[in-house]
């Protein structure tokens, strides 16, 4: 504890000395004494007098108007001040010795017990208060650093955030590029050879739109960004899709594949189906990566149901190289793998695993794993999914390559993209669709372009030089034509960043599409768009 500073003012040096001795045996307490009430005054404003012991009657100035000065002042207001008089004990004294801002009276002759006692409890209050202080100091610096730390917290998460923005569109469109091509060519005369050649491209495209892919769900999920969309479909349509996608993948590496199905599975749920379908591929992209023979099984069994509430539980069992016992545990964690060595030998980012634990809490189910090392492993998805009934409005999905849809009925189309591969890929499929393209590399360019000439349609990057697309929409939004102001326009972006997405709605755009995309979702998002007539608008 600190030092407490005591003032003993009294103008008979006497009476200072035999109550400086009968404190003295206090511990904690300097002792300061004065017989002149204006030296005592510059001592209370030089030193850090806590507690004051006033004499009531003496010459020039008395106690009550001493203390009186004490309180006047903002640097000696803090002081206990305690009378000490011989004069009456009437209530008209204490209640002007209370009023002048003392805190207590000691009646002379002292009674050493009592003096004591009540100085030793103002001790006790001064260090209370002054812990109070202190912890108050200590709680506005940590106010201060949680408020620093929010700020730095919510800075990296922009960092982050812009970090991921930039690297998706850097990345994303050069792929989207490669995509269109490959769905260029696999609509043209190929040997089986070439076929081969493309099909070895288009997987090695897509395994690198996974990765992304995965770095940015992983992101997602620990922002608090990643959304659940709930819809009616068919749960097994999506299991025999899923079986169509891996039959052909573990055929080429000689594995057997199986999907059993419980009969008593309700046919149609509601249910996220994007990502029951990215658990289950998850799972099985994982086993066919770790099993070299014999066999990998998606088991979908209804565990109870009760009412239309159906608890289902989805496994993926393989006979690969399995899993170490204490690895197990470690294997949903982000960028863990089973084995340090599995990552030199079998390559992944580990995120595949990390990100189905995470997207099955946000579905209200758990995963888990077993695994018997050198044998297999078993991976498990448990979940509580609503039956429903069929769609009345569900459309039969058809299949069609983007060169056997129905042409565009020669849309006048301006595209403002400046990737070369993308524009020239862009076009292409356009003018498959019997639209007259005009295509530009900026925002700036697109605006001459648009004044100049008579539009049906823009399609707009998002990011480009000199002028992007968000602010080449806002100068067409407020154009002074009525006719050109309401072009229909859709956004092609490389962001998956959903505020991205919403901010080209904010700024004017009717339609919004990701990179890389289908040409089947580009035809149906200028078919809504342009409100062209329905039997255009394709399921796929």
């Amino acid at each position: 504890m600190s030092t407490i500073n005591l003032l003993i003012l009294d103008d008979k040096e006497e009476n200072i000395i035999s109550l400086s001795a009968l404190l003295s045996d206090i511990g904690d307490v300097n002792i300061i004494s004065s017989t002149d009430p204006n030296e005592a005054l510059k001592i209370c404003w030089m030193k850090d007098i806590s507690i004051a012991l006033v004499d009531v009657q003496m010459p020039e100035i008395n106690g009550f108007e001493f203390v009186s000065l004490l309180k006047s002042n903002s640097r000696t207001s803090h002081i206990m001040a305690i009378m000490v008089t011989a004069i009456s004990k009437e209530d008209k004294y204490l209640i002007r010795g209370l009023e002048s801002g003392a805190v207590d009276y000691l009646y002379k002759p002292l009674n050493p017990e009592i003096t004591i006692a009540k100085v030793t409890s103002f001790i006790k209050q001064i260090h209370i208060q002054e812990e109070i202080i202190q912890k108050n100091i200590e709680l506005e610096q940590s106010k201060k650093a949680l408020i620093q730390a929010n700020k730095d917290a919510e800075q990296a998460r922009r960092s982050k955030e812009f970090f991921l923005a930039n690297m998706s569109h850097e990345i994303r469109t050069p792929i989207n590029g490669i995509m269109g091509i490959v769905h260029m060519l696999k609509s043209s005369n190929l040997t089986p050879e070439q076929i081969d050649w493309i099909k070895r491209l288009d997987n090695a495209s897509n395994s690198l739109l996974l990765i992304i892919n995965d770095i940015l769900d992983i992101s997602k999920i620990d922002s608090g960004m990643m959304k659940i969309e709930f819809e009616d479909f068919d749960l097994k349509a999506l299991i025999l899709e899923v079986d169509k996608i891996f039959k052909l993948k573990t055929t080429n590496k000689n594995l057997d594949f199986e999907v059993i199905l419980d009969e008593t599975l309700p046919q149609y749920i509601r249910f996220d189906s994007l990502r029951l379908q990215q658990i289950i591929g998850n799972f099985i992209s994982n086993s066919l990566k770790f099993t070299e023979k014999g066999k990998i099984s998606l088991i979908v069994t209804n565990v109870e149901n009760i009412g239309d509430q159906y608890t289902i539980s989805f496994v993926v069992r393989d006979t690969g190289i399995g899993i170490k016992p204490e690895a197990v545990e470690k294997i949903f964690q982000a960028f863990e793998q089973g084995d340090d060595g599995i990552t030199k030998k079998f390559g992944g980012t580990g995120l595949g695993l990390a990100i189905v634990k995470r997207l099955s809490e946000l579905l209200g189910g758990h995963v888990s794993a077993k695994s018997t090392y050198g044998q297999g492993s078993e991976f498990s998805f448990v979940t509580t999914i609503q039956k429903v009934e069929k769609s009345t409005h569900e459309k039969e999905k058809v299949r069609l390559q983007y060169t056997q849809l129905p042409k565009l009925n020669k849309l006048n189309v301006l595209v403002a993209e400046d990737n070369e591969l993308n524009s020239f890929m862009l076009s292409h499929m356009l003018q498959t669709w019997s639209c007259n393209v005009k295509v530009v590399k900026n925002g700036m360019l697109a605006l001459e372009e648009f004044e100049n000439n008579t539009y049906d349609l823009i399609l707009m990057d998002t990011h480009m030089p000199i002028m992007s697309g968000f602010e080449a929409i806002k100068e067409i939004r407020n154009h002074h034509d009525p006719d050109k102001q309401n072009i229909p326009i859709i956004t092609i972006s490389a962001s998956v960043l959903e505020h991205e997405q919403q901010a080209a709605f904010e700024v004017g755009a009717d339609n919004v599409i990701g990179k890389p995309f289908n040409p089947l979702d580009l035809y149906n998002k200028i078919t809504q768009t342009c409100s062209l007539k329905d039997e255009n608008n394709i399921t796929f």
